[in-house]
């Protein structure tokens, strides 16, 4: 049987000016948190559906939104916050509807998650003539 080797190196063999400049390269940690926390958010499969489905529709508003991926209105609306906390999903009030959309970082990111390349805005939004409020009862 044999053994998997580790992942170490037997030698100390450090090139230091070539490691130095790596390091002095990498973004700060002020820079790397808010990435991190948006790879994070797009983690969870509902908010990758979510923001999937706002890569290929551009613009819906919740009630839309929770009948696209199947899932019920608050629970849609918790992931489309912590979309928008992580700067992936933006919001606009159009009259009593609020409209989300992903934000070109969401939109780059949802493209290199997926592996595809980074989608297009839909050509045409429907617009706001289009969109039938629901009615309250």
């Amino acid at each position: 049987m044999t053994e998997e080797p580790v992942d170490t190196c037997d030698l100390l063999c450090l090139d230091l000016p070539h490691a130095e400049q790596i390091r002095a390269g990498l973004p700060a940690a002020s820079r790397i948190e808010p990435a991190a926390a948006a790879a994070r958010a797009l983690g969870d499969p509902t908010r990758l559906t979510i923001a999937t489905a706002l890569a290929a529709g551009g613009e819906l508003c919740v009630c839309d939104m929770a009948w696209v991926v199947g899932q019920a209105q608050n629970l849609v609306s918790h992931h489309l916050r912590q979309l928008k906390i992580a700067d992936l999903v933006a919001s606009r009030r159009q009259g009593r509807l609020v409209m989300y959309s992903l934000t070109l970082r969401g939109r780059a990111l949802v493209g290199a998650v997926l592996g595809d390349q980074p989608t297009a805005a839909p050509a045409a939004a429907a617009s706001s003539s289009d969109k039938v409020e629901p009615e309250h009862v």
